[in-house]
């Protein structure tokens, strides 16, 4: 208590009150942005962020799913064949495992390992300096790639929910990065 009342005193003196404080403390924050060091926008800087979104993209959706297929194998839904034998109240199921599900060879995993660091490189390449608005831009990229490679590689549609979820992704990540400031 008698260092807020000191604090309080000397902000008086200075003829400063809580609310000069605040407002200063505000427009400090607002200096630390990207425009601070002088970094602006230009047709050539957007093109260079979204064309390393998409080789990140591509680099960790296909390493994630090489290593995916060395460990589980398959693509989209297993497709295990069940039947079911009634006999006299006794239900038995059988299962058999689909020969297509058994995992990709060792080096499946290896070179989807590869890809993955080579993508932890690809985001430092960003014409910006701001680590935490690039990865949760690219967060949203990531989630619209993901719907899109999963389609296209193992047949997964995206149903009506992950095409809305995706597109309200993809215009925060366009929000949160290129948002002028």
């Amino acid at each position: 208590m008698e260092n807020e009342t000191a604090l309080n005193a000397t902000m008086t003196q200075a003829g400063l009150n809580d609310t000069d404080l605040l407002n200063e403390t505000i427009g400090d924050l607002h200096k630390q942005d990207d425009n601070s060091s002088g970094f602006e926008w230009t047709a050539l800087t957007i093109a260079q962020a979204i064309l390393l979104f998409f080789l990140a993209g591509a680099a960790e959706i296909v390493g994630g799913w090489m290593v995916w297929m060395h460990v589980r194998g398959g693509g989209g839904e297993k497709s295990d064949a069940s039947s079911v034998v009634v006999d006299t109240n006794i239900t038995t199921t059988t299962t058999s495992t689909n020969d297509s599900n058994v995992g990709k060879p060792w080096w499946w995993g290896l070179v989807g390992s590869i890809v993955l660091v080579i993508y932890g490189f690809i985001p430092c390449l960003q014409p910006t300096d701001s680590f935490g608005r690039i990865y949760a831009a690219y967060g949203g990229f990531f989630i619209v790639f993901s719907f899109l490679f999963g389609w296209a590689v193992d047949g997964d549609k995206p149903d009506i929910g992950d095409v809305i979820g995706g597109c309200i992704c993809f215009i925060g990540a366009g929000i949160i990065f290129f948002w002028p400031r």
